[in-house]
């Protein structure tokens, strides 16, 4: 790192404090402005705001890491703007009419409030075990490779990077909550958009164009079908991403995480209204198809330099290239001074801000969840006060969790996405038919939910069994492991041997036979109740307002984005 280099940081940070200390000078008096923005953000900044709170570690490391050692198979979960316009034009009014502040809170009007319980618990744990742990981990890595420091202070400088990472998020998210999150998003996007083209653009000139990049990544093959590197939809026999599971499997997660999970739609919770909201969602699309480019194809580029030099990337103690250093690695070898400050900033602002976007929800949810369901008469100060010592107990929690994340890191980053398809199902299951439908009965949401989680522990405890087993036995590939002691029960058939995004598929249908069975069993919920949270309880005032906030520009715009994204499915087949 550069003098200079050094200075762009240091201006970039002299920006950031500006920024907060503006938010903190906004008084904040109640739950709602220190969670939600006081409900009064702009499109602009709700949808920077999604984009930086999804951009993170699973984008600087593992999508570029997947770009160089799989190719295009990742980019069908990055090419959803699509499933963020859902989010916008089907579910914005029913969240926005119902004035809730969190998504639990919505499943409690529209079922009951044990439902309201079981998705808080399962949000709460998979944020700070999964999202807050591998980011705090990938950001201690990120740096250590970018700066190329291995010690400080006698300190091994991963810690230092890590801890720094956290202390530093905490800081702004404790003092301005949800507008510190939002206003930051603002400077940070931008930021994190041109570190990134830079990258792009020295990489081809290094590697000699795109067509080289074509070149070698259509001469590398995936598998024994006749897929290459550049293939986005390939042959269903594959093992890792059979096409029509990958669409199924990747429509499902998605669904989960764009249009139900807190991290993302508390974004949309704080816009000044539904037309806000919607525009929001829709900017939000337009950012969602740049990251196959700003990451996963440097990561093809870093692969393609290796291909033809053999010494760009970093080896690995058995011999193969380090893929997951690919973006680091891309920073600290082809940028010029100045510009790799630029882009630190950039990385910096990725993970600082999905991090913040992590300790404000999962303390929203504490608060509001939690807090204030079992104390309801406590005073907005109160609430307040509680939300920040929430937001510092989530920071200490993802701080102790560093050394275990360190430990058994490789193996929970690899499986997170893995984690991500057996939570969602359940979950995706009862907004679907909870929106969708008023025939679901509040047992029925509450039990689909239960028996897909359920199910989905099954099979994340199937792959911990199956593989310790193997291990233990010397084997590193459980399907040979299994074959070779004539391992071959349903159990493991159905809760391992089946692809996981088949699996994510089958454990969607499973969950809605659930709601759909124990529904017909067991009580309605009122139609005071329904009022409002489903389109046949929507009334004409509901229907003429929703009508009323949209125009020709969405729908354009709408149309713009679809255009694009069937685009690159036709360009990269």
């Amino acid at each position: 790192m550069a003098l200079l280099d050094w200075i762009v940081i240091v201006v970039f940070a002299l920006a950031l404090i500006g920024i907060i200390a503006w938010v903190f000078m906004q008084k904040e008096e109640t739950s709602g402005d220190y969670f939600l923005a006081g409900r009064d953000a702009s499109w602009i900044a709700i949808g920077a705001s999604i984009f930086a709170s999804n951009i993170g570690s699973e984008h600087l490391i593992g999508l570029a890491g997947a770009g160089a050692s799989s190719g295009m198979a990742m980019a069908h979960w990055e090419i959803q703007g699509w499933m963020i316009l859902i989010l916008g034009w089907v579910f914005v009014p029913f969240y926005t009419r119902s004035m809730v502040s969190t998504m639990p809170e919505f499943l409690e009007r529209r079922y009951n409030k044990e439902s309201r319980t079981i998705l808080s618990l399962i949000s709460l744990i998979s944020y700070v075990l999964t999202k807050v742990a591998v980011t705090v981990y990938a950001g201690g890595l990120v740096f250590q490779q970018v700066f190329g420091i291995e010690t400080m202070w006698g300190i091994d400088f991963f810690w230092i990077s890590a801890i720094g990472l956290v202390l530093l998020t905490a800081i702004y998210t404790v003092i301005g909550g949800m507008k510190s999150v939002l206003y930051t998003s603002v400077l940070q996007t931008p930021i994190l958009l041109l570190g990134s083209m830079i990258i792009v653009w020295l990489g081809l000139k290094e590697v000699g164009g795109w067509e080289e990049v074509v070149r070698i990544t259509k001469a590398t093959p995936v598998n024994d079908l006749g897929d290459s590197m550049f293939n986005l939809v390939r042959s269903n026999r594959d093992s890792q991403f059979p096409f029509l599971g990958v669409l199924i499997g990747s429509a499902v997660i998605g669904f989960w995480y764009w249009c139900t999970d807190q991290f993302i739609v508390q974004r949309v919770l704080s816009g000044k209204d539904e037309r806000e909201a919607r525009r929001g969602t829709i900017f939000g699309a337009y950012l969602k198809l740049t990251p196959v480019f700003l990451f996963m194809i440097p990561g093809m580029i870093a692969f393609a330099i290796h291909q033809k030099t053999g010494s760009f990337l970093p080896m690995m103690d058995s011999g193969a290239p380090n893929a997951d250093a690919a973006f680091p690695t891309m920073v600290a070898k082809l940028l010029p001074a100045g510009v790799k400050g630029l882009v630190v900033c950039g990385i910096l602002a990725a993970l600082m801000s999905s991090l913040a976007s992590l300790f404000n929800s999962s303390a929203m949810l504490f608060t509001i969840d939690f807090y204030k369901k079992y104390r309801p008469n406590t005073s907005e100060t109160k609430l307040l006060r509680v939300g920040r010592i929430a937001t510092v107990v989530i920071v200490i929690l993802g701080i102790l969790w560093i050394p275990i994340m360190r430990s058994i890191g490789d193996v929970l980053y690899t499986y997170l996405q893995d984690v991500q398809s057996v939570l969602a199902p359940g979950i995706a299951a009862a907004f679907l038919l909870g929106i969708l439908s008023s025939k679901p009965t509040p047992k029925g949401g509450m039990w689909g939910m239960i028996a897909g989680f359920i199910v989905g522990v099954m099979r994340l405890g199937a792959k911990v069994m199956y593989t310790t087993l193997a291990g233990h036995a010397g084997y590193t590939d459980v399907k040979l492991w299994a074959a070779e002691t004539g391992v071959n029960n349903i159990f493991y058939t159905l809760f391992y041997d089946v692809n996981w995004l088949f699996f994510s598929g089958g454990m969607l249908i499973f969950s809605i036979i659930v709601v759909m069975v124990v529904s017909r069993f067991t009580p309605a919920a009122s139609a005071e109740q329904l009022k409002g949270l489903t389109f046949s309880s929507a009334t004409e005032e509901d229907k003429a307002a929703t009508r009323a906030s949209w125009g020709l520009s969405e729908v354009i715009h709408t149309a713009i984005i679809l255009a694009l994204t069937a685009a690159f499915y036709i360009y990269f087949w």
